[in-house]
């Protein structure tokens, strides 16, 4: 029984990614259940197993964004216990997440995802919201630890190190991949160590180089 829920989740993961793969390519408008299932190489009926609707799927996009967001927060947390090194590693996870999940972005902008939809919207809003959270309370405890400056509003800051990443991952996807994502993230990065250190306490190499996020 183990083993077939394993088998389960695992084919769920692959058709999500694989939605998001279509996505990237071509848009959401043109994500269907039968081209996704031929994608997978299911028969429409046995992907119905798995999700009941293209709305289904859309909404496990959503969530799988959310855990995927979250546990790069983990992770980071894991790695370091200096609030500005944090920062910087979760940066760069964000950044590879994008890189590794093309249609994440399309989702994000597509009015089809929120049209009629509201539920959807709120759903995207606690999840970059329960994120956003997540990182003003790194900011927070390098406030209480003296490493970031402490007259600035940490909800402020999150929004601002949203901002880091966003509009470049926007510009790399209309671009096609011509727009240098992580060179643009890792001078941005620079201005905002800069903004929020206190001092020169964080490595001077760290808006230099990205950190390795395996």
């Amino acid at each position: 029984m183990g083993t077939e829920r394993l088998d389960t989740e695992a084919r769920r993961e692959q058709i999500v990614q694989a939605a998001l793969g279509l996505i990237a390519r071509d848009g959401l408008n043109q994500l269907s259940m039968a081209r996704l299932a031929r994608q997978v190489g299911l028969t429409p009926s046995a992907l119905y197993r798995h999700y009941e609707s293209k709305d289904a799927i859309i909404e496990a996009i959503l969530s799988q964004m959310r855990g995927m967001l979250l546990t790069n927060v983990n992770v980071v947390c894991r790695e370091t216990a200096d609030p500005v090194e944090r920062l910087h590693k979760l940066l760069f996870l964000h950044v590879k997440l994008v890189r590794e999940n093309e249609g994440l972005p399309r989702v994000l902008l597509s009015q089809e995802v929120y049209a009629g939809h509201p539920e959807r919207r709120r759903m995207l809003y606690e999840n970059i919201s329960a994120y956003l959270g997540k990182v003003a309370k790194i900011i927070e405890e390098g406030q209480r630890q003296g490493r970031i400056r402490g007259n600035a509003q940490p909800d402020v800051l999150s929004v601002m190190f949203l901002g880091l990443i966003q509009p470049a991952a926007l510009l790399w996807q209309m671009s096609e991949g011509e727009f240098d994502v992580t060179a643009h993230v890792k001078k941005a990065w620079k201005v905002f160590r800069e903004t929020i250190a206190v001092s020169s306490g964080a490595s001077e190499q760290d808006g230099d180089t990205a950190p390795n996020p395996q």
